[in-house]
């Protein structure tokens, strides 16, 4: 499995050299100056890591009651004040960290290349078990009061035991020849446990004992080549009431019934990134730099703002009442819900930032992949 993740790595590497001999490529979109209309400022921002960019792997920030949680590839985790960003515990282990971390009930956990999962008291950062997977861990785990639940990248979907890390159930899908490099987080649903995989498919897993209660096909390979076939849906899904939004990589974005994986409308969109949500609209992040904003209900395009092409962005959040992508050269933009237009930026470092945002109440908290971590808040709107 890992000889043939690395023929992926590799067959990308391929096709990125060769078209950068390609004289049409088109350059990143330049940044136009804005005049902005939000007020935004950082409260505060501290590292991490070692400054250095390595792998783009899965490892953001949790934030969970007052606290923020993030994790460095040099096997160190930390807990914040999400008050002022001060140092609450530091914790380290002996792994390259590749995932997480992800906190909740009482636990924070991380995952890493060689595939094992290690969990840690939320409070004190004392080392409570450590678990082989058995498959490298490319996504953050899914942490709850009854089960820790995995995604690797061999398909297999693992639920442990969060007081011991024993294993709970298992629930699989096939992995295509070829895929992307990276793998959907799973998501809470209810009851259930909602990923998605590299066949195109959501699957739908009872959190309790890993009984598979849907799958809905949201792309279908197709195209003669490998690399045309590719169908992965890496992306987090989104769960709204009794409603999932999920989106997959050349292919399509689409409104799911939670109960029965109904699909309820698709709209063709390709996208590795991911979805957020608010009352009345869905925001995409597509895979050459657009930003797209949805109505949920039909799926039908309020707008769409072209001005991020080729910046390689993050996934969306909503914040300030805006919507806000992270980019490849640290920049943090905000776009108002109504028209996409501009209305603020931030630049939180040089690296990029390619997990996405968490928001909390009115505070935003972002880390790039250089171990930067900073909060940022608003001051209203400018006059």
């Amino acid at each position: 499995m890992m000889l043939r993740r690395t023929l992926v790595a590799l067959s990308a590497l391929a096709a990125l050299a060769a078209c950068t001999k390609d004289k049409n490529v088109q350059p990143p979109s330049e940044l136009v100056e804005i005049k902005p209309t939000l007020e935004v400022r950082e409260l505060w921002s501290t590292s991490v890591g070692d400054g250095e960019e390595k792998l783009r792997l899965a490892l953001g920030i949790a934030v969970d009651g007052d606290t923020v949680y993030a994790a460095a590839r040099n096997g160190k985790v930390t807990a914040l004040d999400a008050g002022t960003g001060k140092v609450r515990w530091k914790a380290e282990t002996e792994d390259d960290l590749s995932a997480g971390p992800s906190a909740g009930g009482g636990l924070v956990v991380v995952g890493s290349t060689s595939g094992r999962l290690i969990a840690f008291e939320a409070s004190t950062g004392k080392q409570r078990w450590v678990a082989d997977v058995k498959g490298e861990v490319l996504a953050a785990p899914l942490v709850t009061a009854e089960r820790v639940v995995v995604r690797l990248v061999d398909g297999r979907l693992r639920a442990l035991n969060p007081a011991d890390g024993k294993e709970a159930w298992m629930a699989e899908d096939v992995v295509p020849r070829l895929s992307l490099r990276g793998t959907s987080p799973p998501v809470r649903g209810g009851d259930a446990v909602l990923c998605g995989f590299d066949t195109g498919r959501v699957m739908s897993v009872a959190l309790s004992n890993g009984d598979i209660l849907w799958q809905a096909q949201l792309n279908t390979p197709r195209g003669r080549t490998e690399l045309e076939r590719l169908a992965d849906v890496d992306a987090a899904v989104a769960v709204a009431g009794d409603e999932v939004y999920a989106v997959g990589y050349q292919g399509r974005v689409a409104m799911i019934a939670l109960d029965t994986g109904q699909l309820w409308w698709t709209r063709d969109m390709s996208s590795y990134r991911g979805v957020a949500i608010d009352e009345d609209q869905l925001y995409v992040s597509t895979s050459d730099g657009g930003v797209v904003a949805m109505r949920r209900r039909d799926g039908g395009t309020v707008w769409q703002q072209a001005g991020l092409m080729r910046r390689t962005l993050s996934a969306p959040v909503v914040h300030l009442g805006a919507v806000v992508v992270g980019d490849y050269d640290g920049y943090l933009h905000w776009m108002e819900r109504s028209g996409g237009r501009f209305v603020a930026r931030e630049r939180l470092g040089g690296a990029r930032i390619s997990a996405p945002p968490v928001v909390v109440a009115d505070r935003l908290f972002v880390i790039d992949d250089g171990g930067k971590v900073a909060a940022f808040g608003g001051g209203g709107a400018r006059r």
